[in-house]
């Protein structure tokens, strides 16, 4: 499948996690990805070009450091200008149905903080619902998000173990080893999940 990678991330003058990944995103063969905070600074978004990409895509993936319980606001911006209807929604404009969507998403918080009785009392899911009913609303399906929590308070090794894991899970979807079927049953991907997913 070919896969595009929007990377949205406003804070790029602070070495992260979610930097790292996106550099291993962009060396992995057959996939595209785009920096939007390099590519629109002024937040002048180019509509046909991004509809364009998605037409020329399969698997859309989303990206993005959790800012304050949402997406950055960039991202938020290009979903609303470029999901528009007649495009990617209303009678007329299913474009992107049958299409995949994945938030590759990286949180401040530690897991236990993404949970009823945690600081911020809901599932990291619940923060991604927006995502999950746009993905819907365009006849997309919505796969499980890929989530590291505690991106900037975690040991180097296990840091570094989700960026390596990254450029296998776009490679397996890529190549179609990703066992979606599988992958449905979870809430949420980890490093360790993507062992049971892809094929070798």
């Amino acid at each position: 499948m070919r896969v595009l990678v929007l990377f949205a991330h406003p804070a790029q003058r602070k070495k992260s996690i979610n930097l790292a990944m996106a550099e291993r995103a962009r060396s992995v063969d057959g996939v595209t990805l785009v920096d939007l905070y390099a590519e629109y600074p002024r937040f002048s978004i180019h509509v046909d070009r991004e509809q364009q990409r998605l037409l020329e895509h399969d698997v859309i993936i989303f990206q993005f450091p959790l800012f304050w319980y949402s997406t950055p606001a960039l991202l938020k911006q290009w979903q609303d200008l470029v999901l528009e209807y007649g495009f990617a929604y209303g009678p007329s404009g299913k474009k992107l149905a049958g299409k995949h969507m994945l938030a590759c998403v990286t949180t401040g918080g530690r897991r236990d903080d993404y949970s009823p009785t945690g600081g911020n009392e809901h599932p990291i899911q619940d923060f991604l619902l927006p995502l999950r009913q746009t993905a819907t609303l365009c006849g997309m399906e919505f796969l499980p998000p890929f989530v590291l929590h505690a991106a900037n308070h975690i040991e180097e090794d296990r840091a570094q173990a989700h960026i390596d894991a990254y450029p296998q899970l776009l490679a397996a979807l890529r190549d179609d080893r990703f066992d979606l079927q599988a992958a449905r049953s979870y809430s949420t991907l980890s490093r360790d999940d993507l062992v049971h997913l892809i094929g070798g």
